[in-house]
């Protein structure tokens, strides 16, 4: 599995890749495997100031739904439009293409309570 060093991790398995006061949130390359092709994503929260661990969204693929959750406090600014036509972007790049929306950060220090990449490693090979 691809883990990026450079992003941070949740349990749930969403990613967070911070830039400045912002950052974009997507589901890691194990979860998208796991949930199998991918054929809709629901986000209609754009506008939105949601707390950690709220749902932000939905992701379909073909045998489930699951919910996708904040990793962090924030303002939902921008859902990614590429995913509306192509959700299975999120199978082939999850963590580049594949970033599903762009927040504003409310509460930053809660990055620190986030998982690194050799723990979130260490976690989905328990």
């Amino acid at each position: 599995m691809n883990v990026p060093a450079n992003l941070k991790y949740t349990k749930d398995h969403e990613w967070l890749k911070v830039e400045g006061e912002n950052a974009f949130i997507g589901i890691t390359d194990f979860a998208q495997h796991e949930l199998g092709d991918i054929v809709f994503i629901e986000v209609e929260t754009v506008g939105e100031t949601l707390g950690k661990h709220e749902s932000f969204g939905t992701v379909e693929a073909v045998k489930t739904v699951s919910d996708l959750f904040m990793p962090v406090s924030g303002e939902i600014l921008e859902f990614n439009e590429e995913l509306t036509t192509t959700p299975e972007t999120i199978n082939k790049d999850p963590y580049v293409k594949g970033w599903i929306v762009k927040i504003k950060m409310t509460a930053p220090g809660e990055i620190a309570e986030l998982l690194d990449a050799t723990t979130y490693t260490t976690q989905i090979q328990s």
